[in-house]
């Protein structure tokens, strides 16, 4: 029971081609209890990364064939290795090399000769960030899996946050949005109606048939939903998706009756494909449309000032492209 109950032995990779150097690193951090990989250039690197993701990287700047700071660029650059810190390993003394390293994404540096005590203090601290990192994802997916078990709950929502995700991003990236913004959506699809988890079963399933007091009680779920994941600062862009995707351009919508631009570009991209999904799926109050039906009723919808024209216009624009390439 002890050995289940003790934590995983981090594991240090340690990009370096002189053989000594890398000898006299893996001593020293395995002397320390680490598990340590190595690699000789940046291609046996992605290697080693792809087979076992380390927790942290000692990348020595100056190797045969990609650099270090390429190897950290593209570390950087990737949504899969992006957290792992990197420390770039370094014989060069001038304020440009570091600069370069700054802009390819190094956490830390560490100069040649190496001290082991100074090697020590770096590899702690930043081995830190990374478990402090990891248990902030792994909140992240509780809350991920929450907000797909309220999707669960109603038979005749299952698969629409996963489309609503792929619907939006798709969007975000006609509208020409940055990456970032794009995976913002994709993160507002799954998370947008979290705060439905505290709406009871009776009102969540009754569709459009809802008394007064029940409409109530179901539009509470934009705030609460934003009050879940507040403490998240990773989740801090997904928050205006989450309280404002019920707002309408007129301002008759909920929580906070914004109009026009006060609502948030990402939550009015979100509303547009939420629209979609929900005229072309079967409800208990409903049936489905077919796309032609759904897109008629959005525009005519928009007109009435209730999404905006030009985002609505370009997710028509987008569907027509889709169809004609299929």
């Amino acid at each position: 029971m002890v050995e289940l109950l003790r934590r995983r032995v981090p594991r240090v990779l340690v990009v370096e081609d002189s053989a000594d150097n890398l000898l006299l690193m893996r001593e020293l951090l395995e002397s320390r209890g680490y598990e340590v990989a190595c690699a000789a250039d940046a291609d046996a690197a992605e290697l080693a990364i792809r087979s076992a993701p380390p927790d942290l990287i000692l990348l020595d700047v100056v190797m045969p064939g990609r650099s270090g700071y390429d190897l950290c660029r593209q570390l950087k650059d990737d949504l899969a290795t992006r957290l792992i810190p990197v420390v770039m390993i370094t014989g060069l003394a001038e304020r440009e090399d570091r600069v370069r390293g700054i802009e390819a994404g190094a956490d830390d540096f560490l100069n040649k000769p190496i001290y082991p005590e100074e090697l020590f203090a770096r590899v702690t601290s930043l081995l830190k960030l990374k478990e402090f990192t990891d248990e902030m994802e792994n909140v992240e997916s509780v809350l991920f899996s929450l907000a797909l078990s309220v999707e669960a709950r109603d038979p005749y929502t299952e698969g629409h946050c996963q489309r609503l995700a792929r619907y939006s991003a798709e969007l975000g990236e006609h509208l020409g949005l940055d990456q970032d913004d794009v995976i913002t959506l994709r993160r507002g699809g799954i998370l947008h109606d979290l705060g439905k988890i505290v709406i009871p079963d009776e009102i969540l399933k009754k569709g459009s048939m809802l008394s007064s007091a029940e409409w109530q009680i179901m539009k509470q779920h934009p705030a609460t939903g934003e009050s879940i994941c507040k403490p998240l600062k990773s989740l801090r862009k997904v928050l205006p998706i989450i309280r404002h995707h019920h707002e309408h351009w007129n301002g008759s919508g909920y929580p906070d009756g914004l109009r026009g631009e006060q609502i948030p570009l990402l939550a009015r991209v979100l509303q547009v494909v939420d629209v979609y999904d929900a005229l072309r799926t079967t409800r208990p109050y409903k049936p489905s449309l077919s796309q032609e039906e759904s897109e008629r009723t959005m525009l005519e919808e928009s007109q009435a000032g209730l999404w905006d024209k030009e985002v609505m216009w370009q997710f028509v624009q987008m569907m027509h492209k889709r169809k004609a390439a299929a």
